[in-house]
């Protein structure tokens, strides 16, 4: 068992000191979202604009209100079987089953609320950033749009924060169980939102782009565009709403696996750290906030990340601080477990917390030079446009590529380095793992500050553009806001995808944890095949990367069709009403926002079940070492693919922005309408699939960690059941089967309406 398993110390003892220490912890995160009341209503005390921008404002309001409450009633079924599902798993007494369902609610609950009152917020903000920049210059309409993302950033922390210290001091030593719950009703409903609202976002932006600038040669806003106001609703509810609880939502599983470990390594003092250490983040965050002020003739991008990096640097110092004067300097004081373990559980911890800010840190250097319009491979993208849209479609590729193999070494060498902390001990290695993770929560205020500036600033450009009342130097303004906001989201995505490998990694160790507890229990020898030599490891592997490829295939699939049904309603529109292109005639907006929010609804169904059932058929149908090479596998293969998709992504979205801006031909030219399909391509890549991986591979951990127990139960000592356990992998595998049937089943009929609809020509000529 060396090597193989963690050793696990004493439950710890919640008391004393430790206690005060975490009740006050909760009133940081009290104060975390006191500071976001504050900045939400320093935003709604700024102008709002002309009438034309708040009626604009108004419809994107309404849309985005219908589709989330509509959203929330489907989720609302798939909470209520999760909860009794849960409630039915074993746990060691029935307060701890109660707690872990209950607090699998307010997981999802907290989830929920983050992407609903960030999206509230935003769809409020966008109209006044663009009467800010109208009327007051770009130094105050930044403000504004960064404000808004204070708010998200802040509530984010407070929440997080809250519901981890409630946990710890409701349930003391039983936290960790309890903390599943919490982290898989977060995870979940992220997922959910992430792929709904990506889909939505995606499908009135990718037909907005091909029928308005592609097909008639009309700016990416005109109000003729019947597929506008869907587009602006979409920002809100995929690029905020879903990102906002997918941050969150990596917050609180972070938090989770930290303190599950942590609890298990060093055990009282190993559930309290963890809280303290994003505690300090929620602090810096505050401080990252307030700095972030432009200087006159700064690029805006500097001046944010400026404000990242200091915060980020006070956080590991504090941090560090933190480690020395609350853990002590030798291992001996945990307990016999430790007796002759070598090293100073100070340096450990705060060394791989440092690590955890040190990696973020790159993966902000990384994605800004491979998404930035002011570094070569943005520029060299907008180049290949003067021959075509294939080869800006092939440069984006590479781009993607390229940019995943780095990206994916800094994750891997944090994760290794932080892992080789622990020495021989595995438990405090596992333990550094999750510390890494808690060091990248120091940025999350900051970081989710950056993502939702990039919405609003696309919004409140388009709120310019179709109200018609910006001046030119505003419209400039705005641009500006709307390529440095295009920047800001592709490095959160980064950042959120390295939060996930820390979290999944860390998660990996507690199934690890929780498997070897079980098999040892059992007293069967099948506690000898729990190993990586396995050929039954290699078989997980492969399914859990084609997990990974199936979902990026489904969400990008459903992009695809729930756009081409804008495609054919947009068309005609155009056809059908008179006067639209003389701009007498008012397009059916509400009509595509109806499609959107249908297709968008239907479609996340799919990728959903297949994350909830894919490690329950693995795990029960081929045994927990088989499920351990699956999480292995999608882990991976997960890290890869979310960073080729969001960059490459990011590269085509940037690459247009910088046609937009005259190169090469500058709007309405032949280089323009290649880079408009490039980033039409690269839409569902950056902020459907690419996003929604994240909480893939947080949810598959967690529901593997989850049935860990009942998966060995059932395999082997005197529980053990071969025939419900295959028949419950069974049932797993055929509703996945059935889900994508179904699934394709829909595309055959909306290619086959699409047939006797009209053209597919997407000529940038055509009328």
């Amino acid at each position: 068992m060396t090597g193989i398993l963690p050793a696990v110390v004493a439950q710890p003892e919640l008391e004393g000191g430790n206690l005060v220490l975490v009740v006050v912890v909760a009133l940081i995160a009290l104060g975390a979202l006191g500071m976001a009341a504050m900045f939400r209503s320093q935003v709604l005390a700024a102008g709002e604009g002309t009438d034309n921008m708040k009626t604009i404002a108004l419809a994107v309001q309404e849309g985005a209100n219908a589709y989330l409450q509509r959203q929330f009633r489907t989720l609302g079924i798939f909470a209520a079987v999760a909860f009794v599902v849960l409630f039915a798993l074993p746990a060691d007494d029935i307060t701890v089953r109660i707690g872990r369902s209950i607090f699998f609610l307010v997981g999802a609950g907290f989830s929920a609320a983050i992407g609903y009152l960030g999206m509230s917020l935003a769809v409020r903000a966008n109209l006044r950033v663009a009467a800010a920049a109208e009327t007051e210059g770009r130094d105050p309409a930044m403000t504004i749009g960064f404000r808004t993302g204070a708010f998200v950033g802040m509530a984010t922390v407070g929440l997080g924060l809250l519901g981890a210290s409630v946990v710890v001091l409701l349930f003391k030593d039983e936290a960790p169980v309890v903390l599943e719950g919490f982290g898989f009703g977060a995870a979940l409903l992220a997922m959910f939102m992430r792929v709904g609202g990506g889909i939505f976002t995606k499908a009135a932006d990718v037909g907005a782009d091909l029928v308005g600038k592609v097909e008639n040669n009309i700016p990416e806003d005109d109000p003729r565009n019947a597929a506008t106001i869907a587009d602006n609703v979409g920002d809100n509810v995929g690029d905020c709403a879903g990102m906002a609880a997918d941050l969150f939502e990596s917050y609180a599983v972070t938090l989770v696996a930290a303190l599950i470990l942590g609890a298990a390594a060093f055990g009282d003092k190993g559930l309290v750290f963890p809280l303290l250490i994003p505690a300090i983040g929620a602090l810096t965050a505050v401080l990252g906030i307030y700095i972030t002020k432009p200087k006159a003739g700064e690029n805006g991008l500097t001046t944010i990340n400026r404000a990242f990096y200091i915060s980020a640097a006070v956080g590991a110092l504090a941090s560090v601080v933190l480690s020395y004067v609350y853990l002590p300097g030798d291992f001996a004081e945990f307990g016999d477990t430790f007796a002759g373990v070598d090293g100073d559980p100070r340096f450990i911890a705060s060394a791989a917390v440092v690590i955890g800010i040190v990696m973020a840190a790159g993966i902000l250097a990384l994605t800004g030079y491979y998404t930035g319009t002011e570094y070569r491979p943005v520029k060299d993208v907008g180049k290949t446009s003067l021959t075509g849209p294939a080869t800006v479609i092939l440069s984006g590729l590479s781009v993607g590529f390229e940019s995943a193999v780095y990206t994916t070494l800094v994750i891997g060498a944090a994760v290794f380095g932080a892992f080789l902390l622990g020495g021989a001990t595995l438990t405090v290695s596992l333990f550094a793992v999750a510390l890494a993770g808690c060091g990248l929560l120091t940025t999350v205020g900051v970081i989710v500050a950056m993502d939702t500036f990039g919405p609003v600033s696309d919004n409140a450009q388009g709120i310019a553009e179709m109200s018609g009342d910006v001046s030119e130097q505003g419209a400039q303004i705005l641009t500006e806001l709307d390529a440095v906001g295009n920047t800001t989201k592709a490095i959160t995505k980064g950042i959120a995808i390295a939060t996930a490998v820390l979290a999944a990694t860390a998660l990996f160790g507690s199934y690890a944890t929780s498997v070897g507890e079980a098999l040892a229990e059992s007293g069967s020898d099948e506690i000898l095949n729990f190993q990586v030599f396995n050929p039954a490891v290699l078989v997980g592997v492969l399914l859990g990367a084609a997990v990974v490829f199936l979902f990026s295939g489904l969400a990008i699939n459903a992009v695809a069709r729930a756009a081409g049904a804008v495609v054919f309603e947009v068309r005609r529109q155009f056809r059908e009403i008179p006067g639209i292109m003389e701009g007498t005639g008012r397009p059916e907006y509400g009509k595509v926002v109806d499609i959107v929010t249908r297709d968008s609804l239907r479609e996340l169904v799919t990728p959903g079940i297949l994350a909830v059932m894919a490690p329950i058929a693995v795990g029960f149908g081929l045994g927990v070492t088989a499920l351990a090479g699956f999480l292995a596998g999608a882990i991976g293969a997960g890290t890869l693919m979310a960073v080729f998709l969001a960059n490459a992504g990011g590269a085509w979205d940037n690459a247009k922005k910088l046609v937009e801006d005259g190169h090469h031909g500058g709007k309405g030219s032949e280089s323009h309408a290649a880079t408009v399909i490039g980033d039409t391509v690269g839409d569902p890549f950056k902020d459907t699939a690419g996003p929604a991986i994240n909480p893939l591979i947080k949810v598959m951990n967690l529901v593997s960690l989850l049935i860990a127990s009942a998966v060995v139960s059932m395999s082997v000592g005197k529980d053990e059941n071969d025939a419900l356990r295959i028949v419950i992998a069974l049932v797993a595998v055929a509703i996945i089967t059935a889900a994508v049937v179904v699934s394709k089943r829909r595309e055959v009929a909306i290619a086959d309406d699409g047939d006797n609809t009209g053209s597919s020509s997407f000529s940038p000529h055509h009328a």
